[in-house]
């Protein structure tokens, strides 16, 4: 890769976020997408929120969704892609309703995954791809 497509990669991290939780960016922009890596349920200031509801969880990790399109130069209106893990497909239900109303008019691609586990013992994950502006 030569050093010109090198200069239009930028990593993104807000502020306004916990940092990352190892080696990797919040974000990535590249070619006019913002890919959003695995959000977590956990807060600005870093409390992993593991023992609260799955409601909870999933309104910090959208949450946490949003503030990283947003740094990024993107939204919610810009989403491409969702997927979504989730340790429990009973979940799914109330995932859909928090879900529906979070996105609103918004309808990307979606895939929600059951699996077995998350880190930290989460219920929910979520990674997304958009559109810059």
């Amino acid at each position: 890769m030569n050093s010109q497509n090198l200069q239009k990669i930028q990593q993104v991290n807000p502020s306004n976020m916990a940092p990352p939780g190892g080696h990797y960016s919040h974000a990535t922009i590249a070619n006019g997408f913002v890919f959003v890596s695995g959000q977590l349920p956990i807060t600005p200031s870093g409390d992993r929120l593991n023992q609260a509801s799955f409601e909870e969880q999933v309104k910090q990790t959208l949450s946490n969704v949003k503030t990283v399109l947003e740094a990024a130069g993107s939204s919610v209106a810009q989403l491409v892609q969702m997927r979504v893990y989730i340790t429990s497909i009973s979940n799914w239900p109330s995932f859909n309703q928090i879900y529906k109303e979070w996105a609103g008019q918004s309808l990307p691609a979606r895939a929600v995954v059951p699996v077995p586990e998350l880190h930290y013992g989460f219920s929910i994950e979520i990674e997304a791809v958009a559109t810059v502006s």
